[in-house]
């Protein structure tokens, strides 16, 4: 197993530390608007008794070792504002996929996913060793596709029926992966994007 899976990450938009019960009131304000989990397996914003179950599944696989979940922080006001996580860890493959990622949407496009982002990779590509890192998403959600292309990830395919979500609706899922020979352009692109998004708000 990866002994530092769960180590604070440090950007300048945004922190991410391991999740932990501290964190549950200040992501609940966060995941209350409801397009923060329209995509999710289950719908957890409108109801604490829902968070909270969220909150214990993410708190007791962390604690297994089975995926590492994090709170996003934003690093300049400490105010939490999403989560993501490490999931189907294959150690022994060299190989993680990242997902369960929400923001409050109040921190769309702000740079905060795109460096989150940049954190996770180098972390898993750079401290643990990995070969590859995957992504899947619902195949219908134009917004996390795009977000994906744009790192860029590789578009992998569709598995068809591949999950029951939300009480039983199917899903198919999208896949995408970065791998270890890849890194080096996404690293380079996702730094020129954080770049960008710095010298507009410095404007």
């Amino acid at each position: 197993m990866w002994k530092n899976l769960g180590s604070v990450l440090e950007g300048e938009i945004v922190r991410l530390e391991p999740l932990a019960r501290r964190h549950e009131e200040g992501l609940f304000e966060a995941a209350r608007d409801e397009r923060v989990w329209r995509w999710m397996h289950y719908d957890a914003g409108g109801s604490r008794e829902r968070f909270h179950a969220w909150l214990e599944d993410a708190l007791a696989a962390s604690s297994a070792g089975t995926e590492a979940a994090f709170a996003t922080v934003d690093a300049a006001t400490g105010e939490l504002v999403g989560s993501t996580r490490y999931l189907a860890l294959r150690p022994e493959h060299r190989g993680l996929e990242i997902g369960w990622t929400w923001l409050a949407p109040a921190h769309w496009q702000t740079g905060a996913n795109v460096e989150a982002k940049l954190l996770m990779l180098e972390h898993a590509f750079e401290s643990l060793g990995c070969l590859r890192v995957e992504f899947k998403t619902d195949s219908r959600n134009e917004r996390s596709r795009a977000a994906l292309a744009a790192l860029p990830a590789k578009f992998e395919g569709i598995f068809r029926k591949h999950m029951l979500v939300r009480g039983g609706e199917r899903r198919d899922s999208a896949y995408y992966s970065i791998i270890d020979d890849e890194w080096p352009e996404v690293r380079e692109n996702l730094g020129r994007r954080i770049d960008a998004i710095r010298k507009e708000e410095a404007r």
